[in-house]
């Protein structure tokens, strides 16, 4: 039983993914596919931001130029390379036991001198440009850095929502976990880059997975198993989007061409997304 008409996932993507996927949607918009118009969004990490942006019924063309430090409270992210170098090994061998992996992160996260908290929620607050939830559903993926386990945080959590997309995007060594309700956050990419499996009950699903070109599908294959959406879209980079986020997906140099390169692919995109974003009928 389909109990929404249309979902939207919004993936993992650091800067680059961010900057790309608000130059899509805004390309989309111009092309005549509002995004803002799904019944159901689901944002983790990187998508968390456009996600808070898009349901609260903004333009994504506000993010052509990023946030600057002038917009939050101007204190630079404090990267602690040495912890994320940790996290990225442990993430390396995470396969044979990904629950303890997680857990492992946690601590690490926690121990990471990366600034205080609310920088960071300051400075998604500048980004997302949103204060309170919306009528919506709109779903932010987390992780419990105590425990690993993961967290799902919508209107009902109690968690302010810039913190909400604060603690999405906290990747540990880079961001520090955030601080709701008594427990610390961590980005809700280490589970899953898209957590497609959230959109269940969608007739239409459109997932928007800035680094589908990094890792393999196997996951987000059993996730839109579990969606068992009628119609499923997925958007992935082109190699020109792919090509202006270079090497490092949180280089703030590549934001801008990022946000051109998303611009001009949603030409292509619309000629997917339209026939099903309005009808939910079948494409190929």
């Amino acid at each position: 039983m389909h109990t929404s008409d249309r979902a939207l996932v919004l993936g993992a993507g650091g800067l680059a993914g961010t900057a790309w996927m608000a130059g899509l949607a805004s390309g989309l918009r111009r092309d005549g596919v509002d995004l803002g118009d799904a019944d159901l969004i689901v944002g983790t990490s990187a998508g968390a931001i456009l996600a808070a942006l898009l349901a609260t019924g903004q333009d994504p063309g506000r993010l052509a130029t990023p946030a600057r430090p002038a917009d939050s409270d101007g204190t630079p992210p404090q990267v602690d390379g040495r912890r994320l170098g940790e996290v990225l090994a442990v993430l390396g061998h995470a396969a044979s036991n990904p629950a303890e992996a997680w857990r492992r992160v946690g601590q690490i996260a926690l121990a990471a001198e990366t600034g205080p908290e609310q920088a960071h929620v300051a400075r998604m607050h500048a980004m997302a440009g949103a204060e309170q939830w919306p009528d919506r559903k709109l779903l932010i993926t987390a992780m419990d850095a105590g425990t690993g386990e993961p967290e799902v945080l919508d209107h009902a959590s109690g968690a302010p929502l810039p913190s909400a997309v604060a603690a999405s995007t906290a990747f540990p060594g880079i961001y520090p976990p955030i601080t709701i309700n008594g427990r610390r956050y961590m980005d809700g990419s280490l589970r899953s880059a898209t957590n497609a499996g959230l959109a269940a009950g969608a007739r239409t699903l459109v997932v928007i997975d800035p680094q589908a070109h990094l890792f393999p599908r196997e996951l987000l294959r059993q996730e839109l198993a579990v969606a068992g959406a009628h119609t499923v879209v997925t958007i992935e980079a082109d190699p020109v989007s792919i090509r202006a986020f270079g090497s490092n997906l949180n280089d703030p140099t590549t934001w801008q061409p990022a946000y051109q390169a998303g611009f001009h692919q949603a030409a292509d995109a619309a000629e997917q997304l339209r026939l099903a974003w309005k009808t939910g009928s079948d494409v190929d």
